[in-house]
Order: C-alpha cells, then sequence, then structure tokens
C-alpha cells in the first residue's frame, strides 16, 4: 500500500472489534515510532502498550464520559514524555511535537496493517498515572485506542458519532490553514 492511501485509509473510527494483540505486533508499532525523528535524535517518547483485557479493565476507569465506545479496545496505547527529555531552546519545547510524529507513525502502521488506532483526549492522566504506575513527572499525552474497525454501529455512540462512522467530517479547507511566503488571514 502507498504512503498516501494509508493517509487517506486514516480515520478516527469508534465502532471497534476485538483484534488479536500480539508481542509482534506491539514490536512492529514500536519500531515504526522509534524510527520518527526527533531533535538531536533524542527520542522523547515513551509508551505503555495496555492489552492485558484486566488491565485495559481498570483503565476504563480512567477515560472520560462519551468515550464508553473505547471500553471495545483491544489495546490502548499510552502516549507519555516530558519535556526535560527532549531539546529546550530558549522558550521551545519540542517533546510534545517530536513525540506526536513518532505517534502518528506508529498510528499509520496500524492503519496499514488494517487497524484503527483512534487517539483521544478524553481521558483522566491522573488516573491513568495511578493505574499504570507512570511517574508523577510524565506528561501523559494521549491515549490510542486500537481495535479492528467494525462493519456494525455499536449502540453507545451518540448521533453525531454515528454520523462521523458514516462519513468522514469534513476537513478545513487547505487555503484555510496554508499561507504563500507570509501569514495571512484568521486563525479559525
Amino acid at each position: 500500500m502507498e504512503l498516501i492511501e494509508v493517509i487517506n485509509k486514516r480515520r478516527a473510527f469508534r465502532s471497534i472489534d476485538k483484534t488479536l494483540i500480539s508481542e509482534e505486533l506491539i514490536n512492529d508499532l514500536a519500531e515504526c515510532a522509534r524510527l520518527s525523528a526527533s531533535c538531536f535524535n533524542n527520542q522523547p517518547w515513551r509508551y505503555v502498550f495496555v492489552y492485558d483485557s484486566k488491565v485495559i479493565g481498570k483503565m476504563h476507569n480512567a477515560l472520560s464520559s462519551g468515550n464508553e465506545w473505547a471500553k471495545r479496545a483491544s489495546m490502548i496505547v499510552v502516549v507519555c514524555s516530558k519535556k526535560e527529555d527532549d531539546c529546550l531552546i530558549k522558550d521551545r519545547e519540542y517533546y510534545l511535537f517530536d513525540t506526536g510524529m513518532a505517534t502518528a507513525f506508529l498510528i499509520l502502521r496500524a492503519t496499514e496493517l488494517g487497524l484503527v488506532a483512534h487517539p483521544i483526549a478524553g481521558y483522566s492522566p491522573k488516573k491513568t498515572r495511578e493505574i499504570l504506575n507512570i511517574p508523577d513527572e510524565m506528561n501523559v499525552i494521549t491515549l490510542v485506542i486500537v481495535g479492528k474497525h467494525s462493519d456494525k454501529i455499536h449502540p453507545e455512540l451518540s448521533e453525531k458519532q454515528i454520523q462521523a462512522e458514516k462519513k468522514r467530517p469534513k476537513r478545513k479547507e487547505i487555503k484555510k490553514f496554508v499561507y504563500m511566503n507570509k501569514w495571512k488571514g484568521n486563525t479559525q
């Protein structure tokens, strides 16, 4: 599959079913993240791959309302980093950018393998740290919910979520976020 196909295929589906998670799969995803660029090759990202059903069950307590669909996850990838692990050049902190790039590689590889890898913001970082014994100094940036796309719409989805399953949500027009040679326009 060409990269552009993988990018076009990637979707934040919420109707997911269980799929087999193996150590081989985890190593494959981790290897793709490992190859991402980072400032001075610091590689500040840290991942906790949660696939044991008992631990995933505990992670349900960290999910925010509206993310009940994520309880069907086969795996939750907890994305962490801290600013001290990457470049700090004057007021520029690179760790979020570098960790985001590595996580995008992981998500695209999961997509290429036929999985849904849906990053979410609806969770409690504090509860996640407690459940998984993550040190307080680590920033829990996101959770990536992993499963297999389901052809049927699951009942825990809201009407808005159902519509997003049926049709890719509208994307901004390129002219709304790309400027040529200098900044123009508003940031809406």
